[in-house]
């Protein structure tokens, strides 16, 4: 087993999370399954297992996803956020109240198998480029109210986050050159309003795009949808001027072809929108 360390989040961030997704659970009544076929006072343990090989990534989350519907359960977790396991490891043992384990159970599973599948999905397509000098890094295509996790997810997997926001900094897209009248205006207008603070960077679709940029002053272009054979001469455009970030229905199976190129960082929306779930099961023990 081996853990990349990456600083987990603060339970401030995550127990807003947690909440709404056991108020959804929850509804009106409550888990009425458990009451109806569990004594109130039955006791059990259980276990958290990886199914699959992985990378793990929300273990806090699952332990507060316990601990908000009964504070007296023991999580007693075996491996920390980034741990490369194999199938069958066992990721944390839960003690207590039978009916709030499985109560819980849910919850605590949806985000650990979907967080896990992120940070395992990143950990492969990172490790498929790692001869070449690009980073992976993910984009603001997440599920809404779940960016935080998400991306906290690629960063377990061993990417690079990508603007968390819409403040974090300045990114010139098709539609703002297109109102803006031309990329030379916009790229003037982004220039005078962020201040020596806000960094810039400017989307491009053709060659001539690029060199407009260039001129223009920019230090980072991303390079949008251009094929490989295009990406190569916009890299060597760029050299010793800006640095380059490939983006556009990037996958798995074309991300080695980006990476040869040459490019400093490819932007893949596919690690939090298309990423597969890893099989994580709660199994009884004792």
């Amino acid at each position: 087993m081996t853990v990349k360390q990456e600083p987990a989040l603060a339970e401030v961030l995550l127990k807003p999370l947690v909440e709404a997704a056991l108020t959804e659970d929850l509804g009106r009544r409550g888990d009425v399954t458990s009451q109806a076929t569990i004594p109130a006072d039955m006791q059990a343990q259980l276990q958290i297992k990886a199914r699959q090989a992985g990378v793990i990534c929300g273990m806090d989350l699952a332990r507060l996803s316990f601990a908000l519907i009964d504070e007296q359960i023991e999580f007693i977790a075996k491996v920390n956020d980034g741990a490369t396991v194999e199938a069958g490891t066992v990721l944390a043992t839960v003690r207590g109240n039978a009916r709030n384990l499985l109560t819980a159970e849910r919850t605590a599973l949806n985000f650990m198998t979907h967080l896990s599948g992120i940070a395992t999905d990143t950990k492969k397509i990172v490790d498929s480029v790692a001869e070449y000098p690009t980073q992976i890094t993910c984009t603001r295509k997440t599920i809404p109210g779940l960016r935080i996790i998400q991306k906290y997810a690629v960063r377990c997997g061993g990417g690079r986050n990508h603007r968390l926001g819409l403040d974090d900094a300045i990114l010139i897209k098709d539609n703002h050159i297109a109102i803006a009248g031309n990329i030379k205006t916009a790229i003037q207008q982004a220039q005078n309003f962020a201040g020596h603070l806000i960094p810039i960077e400017v989307e491009v679709d053709t060659l001539g795009q690029l060199e407009q940029a260039l001129e223009a002053g920019v230090n980072l272009v991303l390079l949008d949808n251009m094929a490989p054979e295009v990406l190569s001469k916009a890299v060597a455009m760029c050299k010793g001027r800006a640095k380059t970030e490939a983006s556009g229905g990037i996958t798995p199976e074309t991300v080695q072809a980006v990476a040869e190129t040459g490019v400093d960082f490819i932007a893949m929306g596919y690690l939090t929108h298309s990423t597969t779930a890893l099989d994580i099961g709660l199994d009884f023990s004792a």
